[in-house]
């Protein structure tokens, strides 16, 4: 399936939401190298409680994985492509599973870097979007995720996957285009802290069902079960590293976040 049309729509609208030409560019590069606004530290902490809040509720967990397997997903695949494999396409599921194919040497250091990046995929986004906060480059934050989703569609090759990955994109064109600029910070707040806080969740998440695979004797196919099978080292260890790494980058980010916001 080409997701070329779709793709082209969200650039199309990009193109004609913003000026034309040179001063076009030179205006949006403005806007984002801008530092903007800061809310206090207290509206920061709010919103991370509100995210944190959110990972517990189920139905709202369900709906928000969507976002975190989108770069979950864009992580496989950008290790993928830096390790010299071919990338065939991404596939994100209505249970918020996904698939990205790449084609290469079915072992060795390149197949297991690309499985391994997948779960701190999110943490590392979540931290570089943190470095930029920061700063004060929030709008810089909305359109390094837009970049990310915009890449993702273009290689999506399944059309639930394409219904998340415009519904996110457009979601994002909207905020970043439209919003002002205190909602743009808070926003760019609010999805850092779900990265940073959403992905040590997920791993969390994966263990539960490979514990309950392992009781009805199922097939272990998470990202720790096919590393494993690539490293001989078990899984639960695998997992092990997964939390150790988005801890930290948890504690990295937020310690960026907290840090640099003025006391409200």
């Amino acid at each position: 399936m080409s997701a070329g049309g779709p793709g082209g729509a969200v650039a199309a609208l990009l193109v004609t939401s913003t000026p034309s030409g040179a001063d076009g560019l030179a205006g949006l590069w403005e806007q984002v190298t801008t530092p903007q606004p800061a809310p206090g530290r207290v509206t920061v902490l709010v919103v991370g409680g509100a995210v944190l809040l959110a990972l517990t509720v189920p139905f709202v967990w369900h709906l928000l994985r969507h976002g975190l397997t989108i770069v979950h997903e864009a992580a496989h695949a950008a290790v993928a492509v830096l390790a010299g494999r071919r990338l065939s396409g991404i596939r994100v599921h209505s249970d918020t599973s996904g698939l990205t194919v790449s084609r290469g040497r079915p072992r060795g250091p390149g197949m297991v870097a690309t499985v391994a990046a997948g779960y701190p995929g999110p943490a590392v986004l979540g931290v570089a979007a943190a470095w930029l906060l920061s700063r004060g480059y929030a709008l810089g934050v909305l359109w390094l995720l837009l970049l990310v989703v915009v890449l993702v569609l273009l290689q999506i090759r399944n059309w639930y996957g394409l219904w998340a990955v415009l519904v996110s994109g457009l979601a994002l064109v909207a905020v970043t285009l439209w919003a002002p600029a205190q909602v743009q910070t808070v926003v760019a707040a609010g999805l850092t802290w779900f990265f940073l806080l959403g992905a040590p969740r997920a791993v969390l998440e994966m263990q539960v069902q490979r514990s309950r695979l392992r009781r009805r004797g199922g097939r272990d196919e998470s990202d720790a079960g096919l590393l494993a099978g690539l490293t001989h080292v078990p899984a639960i260890l695998w997992v092990g590293v997964f939390l150790l790494v988005c801890g930290a980058l948890l504690a990295l980010g937020g310690a960026w976040l907290l840090a640099v916001w003025p006391v409200a």
